[in-house]
């Protein structure tokens, strides 16, 4: 079954940033996040709440995302230089 993807506005504007070849490709993993997201995670971690981020690396960026299974979704809540 299909997860809705939902993209935080600073990891659009960060998308809006990069060049166009590292945005499509990052595109394109979002929508293999939305259809298997267990399948994307290379780590997780902890946020302020206690709830579990998953992290994907892919294209020299990592991506923190949330797998909200009641809804769902694949909340996606930020990109960042992977080498941070």
């Amino acid at each position: 079954m299909n997860y809705r993807l939902l993209v935080d506005l600073e990891a659009i504007e960060v998308l809006d940033s990069i060049p166009k070849r590292s945005r499509t490709r990052l595109l394109n993993h979002f929508a293999n996040l939305r259809l298997n997201p267990d399948r994307f995670s290379d780590y997780h971690e902890y946020d302020k709440i206690g709830r579990r981020t998953e992290i994907s690396v892919f294209c020299g960026y990592s991506i923190h995302f949330w797998i909200d299974f009641p809804d769902r979704h694949v909340k996606v809540l930020a990109i960042k230089p992977a080498d941070r």
